[in-house]
């Protein structure tokens, strides 16, 4: 967990005048050091911003992958919707295919610190600001502290769903003598702070920035709002769920958009579309790393059962598609993953134009988490719905529908955990969702985990895949052998002992 001590803002400090998406192409301003900073509200805002920059890229010293690339690995990978490519890791393949050690480089969370710690610092130091420069308000110090905050909490959510219990550290490491040594903190704990931060961050945070791409790549109301659905959910705590979601979904600011073959353009090859909430902000000078890992040296590749099992197949009408699936997910035949790289059902992007966003909550995901807790506070005809409304918009086939009374509790979980799938495919979300309804009512739903085991495993790594599977503590990712080594307060997660 220790990182270099370096401020935010030697790293990403720079001009600040902004247009409607430079306030994420800053540039390096060497020299800067923390007496020389946090004089003015300009700092605070560009130490706020810096923490954006941080989730798109890495520092220039640092030879890490960016927060996405974390994501959709820790998302995806045991998610069953995941091929090896041709240049995976022998690391992507073990937490493929379940043969995850300590010593696998993927489970650095350093990245993740990394960007806590300048959510930290920014929490920190920015009060004291206020003393020193009048122009700023405090009602501009809270917006900022809310972006902080929330993007702090985000980042815990991520950890705690990927390896479970992690060091839990609220305070700004500003010198080499800070305490390192940390012990966990337990899962359950860091879901309460978590939602301690985002509460918090809802009473001071921006509704409106004025601008498209700053309501879609900043933190908002909404934003918020959505982050405590999807954590009331592992808690199950599903009238909280209910009512964080219903906030969104009342607030008008958002939209499905009907299904045309335009769709997957606009929702993903362009983004900040009426259905995007918070997407991380890639743009053609700040390129994305999916170009890469997804086309011209590609690390992975959709899952040869993905079309036909999870979009479904019209063999009697060619015509008839799911508009998520083909050429907007994948592609047949080669089994591209296309949603990162495409520029529409016929085109891909150029590599110079390789700009598309991470999609970190869309408005499908709101609807869905509703309906995911009306489902299990007994409302399963009002979870239905959503789901049908949902699959209309997208063209959802027959195949894939499901005629289920509106009392089948366990029926509407599968279909509603069945239409997430198909909806953010290779959004890093499919591991977590399989996790969540597996692990509810104390793991009274183990087999849905074991049944994607089986449906994705090779044939001859079924049993010891399954085994594994059966102790829930293998659902985590194992601490890394680095950080084991560098704090000495750290214990390995049970199941690598």
């Amino acid at each position: 967990m220790r990182t270099k001590i370096i401020y935010i803002i030697a790293i990403f400090i720079a001009t600040l005048n902004l247009s409607c998406d430079s306030y994420l192409d800053l540039k390096p301003e060497d020299g800067t050091i923390r007496e020389e900073f946090w004089k003015t509200k300009e700092d605070v805002r560009a130490a706020v911003i810096g923490i954006y920059s941080a989730m798109l890229t890495t520092p220039p010293s640092e030879n890490d992958l960016t927060l996405a690339e974390y994501i959709f690995m820790y998302g995806e990978l045991r998610g069953g919707m995941v091929s090896p490519g041709g240049f995976m890791s022998d690391d992507q393949i073990d937490i493929l295919t379940l043969n995850i050690l300590p010593s696998n480089g993927n489970t650095s969370w350093s990245q993740f610190y990394r960007i806590i710690n300048y959510c930290n610092t920014v929490i920190d130091l920015a009060p004291g600001v206020l003393a020193k420069d009048p122009t700023l308000t405090q009602t501009q110090l809270n917006n900022y502290l809310s972006e902080a905050l929330a993007i702090r909490a985000y980042l815990y959510f991520t950890l705690a769903r990927s390896f479970s219990d992690v060091p839990l550290k609220l305070k700004a490491t500003l010198s080499d003598q800070d305490n390192f040594q940390i012990a966990k903190t337990p899962q359950a704990e860091i879901f309460n702070q978590v939602v301690t931060d985002l509460i918090k961050a809802e009473g001071f945070a921006v509704e409106d920035y004025g601008i498209i791409a700053e309501n879609k790549g900043r933190i908002t109301k909404n934003t918020i709002n959505t982050m405590l659905a999807d954590v009331y959910l592992w808690q199950e705590n599903y009238d909280a769920a209910l009512a964080a979601a219903d906030k969104v979904i009342n607030s008008g600011d958002f939209a499905l958009i009907d299904g045309s073959l335009q769709w997957f353009t606009t929702v993903f090859a362009r983004g900040n579309s009426t259905e995007s909430i918070f997407e991380l902000q890639y743009t053609t000078q700040n390129l994305n790393p999916f170009y890469s890992i997804f086309l011209q040296r590609p690390q992975y590749l959709a899952a040869p059962t993905v079309l036909e099992g999870v979009f479904g197949v019209d063999f009697e009408d060619a015509l008839n598609k799911d508009f998520r699936g083909e050429r907007a997910s994948l592609v047949p035949g080669t089994n591209e993953i296309y949603k990162y790289t495409g520029l529409n059902q016929e085109q891909r992007k150029s590599l110079q134009e390789s700009d598309t966003h991470w999609f970190v909550y869309r408005y499908a995901d709101v609807l869905l988490m509703k309906a995911e807790a009306l489902n299990e506070l007994n409302r399963g005809e009002e979870a239905l719905a959503i789901v049908d409304l949902i699959r209309e918009k997208r063209n959802a086939i027959d195949e894939t529908a499901q005629q289920l009374a509106f009392d089948d509790k366990e029926g509407i979980r599968l279909y509603i955990l069945a239409e997430r799938s198909r909806e953010f495919a290779f959004e890093g979300k499919r591991w977590f969702d399989v996790l969540r309804n597996s692990r509810k009512d104390n793991y009274a739903y183990l087999d849905i985990i074991l049944g994607i085991a089986l449906q994705s495993a090779p044939a001859n790594q079924q049993q010891s895949i399954t085994t594994k599977l059966k102790d829930t503590n293998s659902h985590y990712l194992p601490i890394n052998e680095n950080e084991l080594f560098t704090n000495k307060a750290l214990v390995q997660n049970p199941f690598y002992k």
